[in-house]
Protein backbone atom coordinates (compact mmCIF):
# COMPACT_ATOMS: atom_id res chain seq x y z
CA UNK A 1 0.00 0.00 0.00
CA UNK A 2 0.90 3.92 -0.69
CA UNK A 3 1.54 6.10 2.42
CA UNK A 4 -0.89 9.14 2.64
CA UNK A 5 -0.48 12.12 0.60
CA UNK A 6 -1.04 15.54 2.26
CA UNK A 7 -3.28 17.63 0.33
CA UNK A 8 -1.70 20.51 -1.28
CA UNK A 9 -1.08 23.57 0.38
CA UNK A 10 -3.73 26.39 -0.65
CA UNK A 11 -2.44 29.08 -2.92
CA UNK A 12 -1.60 32.59 -1.94
CA UNK A 13 -4.75 35.36 -0.76
CA UNK A 14 -5.27 37.95 -3.22
CA UNK A 15 -6.75 41.18 -2.33
CA UNK A 16 -9.73 42.20 -4.17
CA UNK A 17 -10.57 45.74 -3.56
CA UNK A 18 -14.25 46.73 -3.64
CA UNK A 19 -15.83 48.02 -7.07
CA UNK A 20 -16.43 51.54 -6.16
CA UNK A 21 -20.20 53.46 -6.72
CA UNK A 22 -20.96 55.21 -9.91
CA UNK A 23 -20.64 58.42 -9.48
CA UNK A 24 -24.01 60.59 -9.09
CA UNK A 25 -25.10 62.68 -12.49
CA UNK A 26 -24.66 66.37 -11.89
CA UNK A 27 -27.61 67.94 -10.04
CA UNK A 28 -29.49 70.26 -12.34
CA UNK A 29 -30.85 73.77 -11.46
CA UNK A 30 -34.89 72.53 -10.78
CA UNK A 31 -33.72 69.53 -8.39
CA UNK A 32 -32.01 71.64 -6.03
CA UNK A 33 -34.09 71.14 -2.86
CA UNK A 34 -35.08 74.85 -1.98
CA UNK A 35 -36.81 75.49 -5.27
CA UNK A 36 -38.41 71.88 -5.15
CA UNK A 37 -39.62 72.82 -1.39
CA UNK A 38 -40.67 76.28 -2.19
CA UNK A 39 -42.56 74.87 -5.49
CA UNK A 40 -44.20 72.18 -3.08
CA UNK A 41 -45.56 75.01 -1.16
CA UNK A 42 -46.67 77.59 -3.24
CA UNK A 43 -47.65 75.58 -6.43
CA UNK A 44 -47.72 71.98 -5.25
CA UNK A 45 -48.51 69.95 -8.96
CA UNK A 46 -45.26 72.03 -10.33
CA UNK A 47 -43.42 70.69 -7.13
CA UNK A 48 -44.65 67.11 -7.45
CA UNK A 49 -43.58 66.91 -10.84
CA UNK A 50 -40.05 68.60 -9.62
CA UNK A 51 -39.55 66.28 -6.73
CA UNK A 52 -39.79 63.14 -8.85
CA UNK A 53 -37.50 64.17 -10.80
CA UNK A 54 -35.01 64.78 -8.04
CA UNK A 55 -32.23 63.04 -6.69
CA UNK A 56 -34.13 61.88 -3.72
CA UNK A 57 -35.03 59.02 -2.02
CA UNK A 58 -38.32 57.55 -2.88
CA UNK A 59 -39.06 57.69 0.66
CA UNK A 60 -39.03 61.03 0.52
CA UNK A 61 -40.32 61.59 -2.92
CA UNK A 62 -43.68 59.49 -1.28
CA UNK A 63 -43.54 61.56 1.79
CA UNK A 64 -42.96 65.14 -0.35
CA UNK A 65 -46.15 64.22 -2.32
CA UNK A 66 -48.59 63.15 0.62
CA UNK A 67 -47.83 66.76 2.13
CA UNK A 68 -48.33 68.67 -0.52
CA UNK A 69 -50.65 66.88 -1.80
CA UNK A 70 -52.82 67.71 1.47
CA UNK A 71 -51.40 71.07 1.50
CA UNK A 72 -53.41 71.67 -1.79
CA UNK A 73 -56.76 70.29 -1.16
CA UNK A 74 -57.28 71.94 1.62
CA UNK A 75 -58.46 75.01 0.73
CA UNK A 76 -60.77 73.36 -2.25
CA UNK A 77 -62.39 71.31 0.49
CA UNK A 78 -62.68 74.06 2.98
CA UNK A 79 -65.93 76.43 2.53
CA UNK A 80 -65.46 79.48 0.83
CA UNK A 81 -65.08 82.73 3.48
CA UNK A 82 -68.20 84.79 3.33
CA UNK A 83 -68.05 88.28 2.75
CA UNK A 84 -67.55 90.11 5.88
CA UNK A 85 -69.95 93.56 6.71
CA UNK A 86 -66.87 95.60 6.34
CA UNK A 87 -66.46 94.54 2.95
CA UNK A 88 -69.67 94.53 1.93
CA UNK A 89 -70.68 97.71 2.88
CA UNK A 90 -67.10 99.48 1.29
CA UNK A 91 -68.40 97.71 -2.24
CA UNK A 92 -71.15 100.17 -2.10
CA UNK A 93 -69.70 102.76 -0.94
CA UNK A 94 -67.04 102.56 -3.96
CA UNK A 95 -69.92 102.31 -6.49
CA UNK A 96 -71.80 105.97 -4.47
CA UNK A 97 -68.24 107.13 -5.07
CA UNK A 98 -67.62 106.10 -8.59
CA UNK A 99 -70.45 109.08 -10.41
CA UNK A 100 -69.48 112.49 -10.61
CA UNK A 101 -70.81 114.80 -8.63
CA UNK A 102 -73.96 117.46 -9.55
CA UNK A 103 -74.64 120.58 -8.72
CA UNK A 104 -78.83 119.70 -8.21
CA UNK A 105 -78.94 117.83 -4.24
CA UNK A 106 -79.64 114.62 -4.99
CA UNK A 107 -83.36 113.36 -4.37
CA UNK A 108 -84.50 112.09 -1.11
CA UNK A 109 -85.40 108.65 -0.59
CA UNK A 110 -88.41 107.93 -0.33
CA UNK A 111 -89.52 106.73 3.05
CA UNK A 112 -89.94 102.64 3.36
CA UNK A 113 -93.63 102.10 4.95
CA UNK A 114 -92.77 100.20 8.51
CA UNK A 115 -95.21 97.89 9.40
CA UNK A 116 -97.98 98.57 12.20
CA UNK A 117 -97.14 97.65 15.81
CA UNK A 118 -100.58 97.82 16.62
CA UNK A 119 -101.75 94.17 17.73
CA UNK A 120 -105.13 93.34 16.03
CA UNK A 121 -108.60 91.81 16.98
CA UNK A 122 -108.62 88.41 17.16
CA UNK A 123 -112.04 86.15 16.31
CA UNK A 124 -113.40 85.14 19.71
CA UNK A 125 -116.70 84.04 18.71
CA UNK A 126 -117.42 80.61 19.73
CA UNK A 127 -114.46 80.06 22.41
CA UNK A 128 -114.74 80.26 26.00
CA UNK A 129 -114.28 83.68 27.82
CA UNK A 130 -111.61 82.57 29.44
CA UNK A 131 -109.57 82.05 26.68
CA UNK A 132 -110.51 85.02 25.14
CA UNK A 133 -109.52 87.12 27.70
CA UNK A 134 -106.44 85.47 27.85
CA UNK A 135 -106.05 86.37 24.39
CA UNK A 136 -107.12 89.89 24.30
CA UNK A 137 -104.85 90.42 27.16
CA UNK A 138 -101.74 89.38 25.90
CA UNK A 139 -102.04 91.81 23.02
CA UNK A 140 -103.37 94.73 24.84
CA UNK A 141 -102.81 95.85 28.42
CA UNK A 142 -106.17 95.91 29.07
CA UNK A 143 -109.82 93.54 29.82
CA UNK A 144 -112.49 92.47 27.38
CA UNK A 145 -115.66 93.13 28.80
CA UNK A 146 -118.72 90.43 28.81
CA UNK A 147 -122.30 91.18 28.57
CA UNK A 148 -125.02 88.56 28.91
CA UNK A 149 -126.27 88.31 24.42
CA UNK A 150 -130.08 87.99 26.01
CA UNK A 151 -131.32 90.88 27.85
CA UNK A 152 -133.11 88.80 30.26
CA UNK A 153 -130.39 86.86 31.35
CA UNK A 154 -128.07 87.90 34.27
CA UNK A 155 -124.04 87.19 33.24
CA UNK A 156 -123.25 85.56 36.70
CA UNK A 157 -119.61 86.73 38.05
CA UNK A 158 -117.96 83.14 37.30
CA UNK A 159 -118.77 83.36 33.65
CA UNK A 160 -115.56 82.09 32.25
CA UNK A 161 -117.07 79.05 30.65
CA UNK A 162 -119.68 80.94 29.04
CA UNK A 163 -119.05 80.94 25.05
CA UNK A 164 -118.82 84.29 22.83
CA UNK A 165 -121.90 84.77 20.41
CA UNK A 166 -120.66 88.34 19.43
CA UNK A 167 -117.77 90.62 19.27
CA UNK A 168 -118.58 94.81 18.96
CA UNK A 169 -114.86 94.67 17.83
CA UNK A 170 -114.27 92.73 14.01
CA UNK A 171 -111.09 90.55 14.13
CA UNK A 172 -108.59 92.04 12.51
CA UNK A 173 -108.79 95.27 13.74
CA UNK A 174 -106.20 97.09 14.88
CA UNK A 175 -106.71 97.17 18.58
CA UNK A 176 -105.21 100.18 20.65
CA UNK A 177 -104.66 100.33 24.23
CA UNK A 178 -105.75 102.98 25.42
CA UNK A 179 -109.30 103.31 23.73
CA UNK A 180 -112.51 101.53 25.29
CA UNK A 181 -112.31 97.41 26.06
CA UNK A 182 -113.62 95.43 23.45
CA UNK A 183 -117.06 93.77 23.90
CA UNK A 184 -117.88 90.24 24.00
CA UNK A 185 -121.74 89.20 24.28
CA UNK A 186 -122.18 85.39 26.02
CA UNK A 187 -124.51 82.86 26.39
CA UNK A 188 -123.89 79.72 29.00
CA UNK A 189 -122.97 76.53 27.95
CA UNK A 190 -125.45 74.21 25.71
CA UNK A 191 -127.41 77.85 25.00
CA UNK A 192 -128.09 78.71 21.03
CA UNK A 193 -126.75 82.45 19.80
CA UNK A 194 -129.69 85.12 19.38
CA UNK A 195 -129.91 86.69 16.19
CA UNK A 196 -129.11 89.76 17.96
CA UNK A 197 -127.34 90.58 21.24
CA UNK A 198 -130.25 92.16 23.71
CA UNK A 199 -133.09 89.59 22.46
CA UNK A 200 -135.07 88.13 25.08
CA UNK A 201 -134.37 84.40 26.10
CA UNK A 202 -138.07 83.69 27.11
CA UNK A 203 -140.20 85.91 25.36
CA UNK A 204 -142.90 87.99 27.06
CA UNK A 205 -146.58 86.76 26.33
CA UNK A 206 -148.08 89.48 24.60
CA UNK A 207 -151.36 91.33 26.34
CA UNK A 208 -154.66 90.18 25.38
CA UNK A 209 -156.22 92.63 23.16
CA UNK A 210 -159.49 94.44 24.79
CA UNK A 211 -162.96 93.17 23.52
CA UNK A 212 -164.32 96.01 20.70
CA UNK A 213 -167.01 97.70 22.17
CA UNK A 214 -169.03 99.87 20.09
CA UNK A 215 -170.97 102.71 21.81
CA UNK A 216 -174.72 103.03 20.52
CA UNK A 217 -174.74 106.32 18.65
CA UNK A 218 -177.47 108.82 20.10
CA UNK A 219 -179.08 111.41 18.19
CA UNK A 220 -178.68 114.25 21.11
CA UNK A 221 -174.78 114.70 21.66
CA UNK A 222 -172.97 115.61 24.39
CA UNK A 223 -171.90 119.57 24.15
CA UNK A 224 -168.76 120.52 23.41
CA UNK A 225 -166.63 122.66 26.07
CA UNK A 226 -167.02 125.70 23.59
CA UNK A 227 -170.78 124.94 23.41
CA UNK A 228 -170.97 124.44 19.98
CA UNK A 229 -172.28 120.87 19.62
CA UNK A 230 -170.90 117.55 20.37
CA UNK A 231 -169.56 116.44 17.03
CA UNK A 232 -168.72 117.64 13.85
CA UNK A 233 -171.46 116.35 11.93
CA UNK A 234 -173.93 113.70 11.45
CA UNK A 235 -175.57 111.59 14.81
CA UNK A 236 -172.73 109.92 15.63
CA UNK A 237 -170.60 110.48 18.91
CA UNK A 238 -168.11 108.57 21.24
CA UNK A 239 -168.39 107.94 24.82
CA UNK A 240 -164.58 108.10 24.87
CA UNK A 241 -160.90 106.99 22.90
CA UNK A 242 -161.66 103.03 23.94
CA UNK A 243 -165.18 103.49 22.05
CA UNK A 244 -163.50 105.72 18.92
CA UNK A 245 -160.65 103.20 18.71
CA UNK A 246 -163.05 100.25 18.85
CA UNK A 247 -164.70 101.87 15.78
CA UNK A 248 -161.59 101.74 13.80
CA UNK A 249 -162.00 105.90 13.73
CA UNK A 250 -158.84 107.21 15.72
CA UNK A 251 -157.51 109.24 15.14
CA UNK A 252 -160.38 111.93 15.15
CA UNK A 253 -160.39 115.20 13.74
CA UNK A 254 -162.22 118.13 13.91
CA UNK A 255 -165.14 117.56 11.52
CA UNK A 256 -165.10 114.29 11.76
CA UNK A 257 -168.25 112.20 12.69
CA UNK A 258 -168.64 112.12 15.93
CA UNK A 259 -165.95 114.36 17.23
CA UNK A 260 -166.16 116.05 20.35
CA UNK A 261 -163.93 118.28 22.94
CA UNK A 262 -163.63 115.75 25.29
CA UNK A 263 -161.63 113.26 22.86
CA UNK A 264 -159.33 116.22 21.84
CA UNK A 265 -157.51 116.96 25.15
CA UNK A 266 -155.14 119.28 23.69
CA UNK A 267 -157.47 121.15 21.45
CA UNK A 268 -155.54 120.93 18.57
CA UNK A 269 -158.20 119.68 16.41
CA UNK A 270 -156.89 116.11 16.35
CA UNK A 271 -158.27 113.41 19.16
CA UNK A 272 -157.75 110.19 20.44
CA UNK A 273 -154.14 110.68 18.68
CA UNK A 274 -152.74 107.49 21.27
Amino acid sequence: MYPPQSPPPPPPYTYVPAPLPLPRPPRRWWQHPALIITALVVLPPAGIALAWTSQWERTQKILATVLSGVWFLIPLLSDAPKETGAEGKAQPAAASAAPAPSSSPPPSPTPTPTPSAEPQMPSTVGRPYAQAEKTVEELIDGDLKALSAYADVTLPADHGTWLVCFQDVTAGSRLVAQSAAPVVHLVAPDTACPATPGTDLRPKPAAPEPAPTTAAPTTAPEPDDDGTGGSGGGNVSYKNCTAVKAAGAAPIHRGDPGYGRHLDRDGDGVGCER
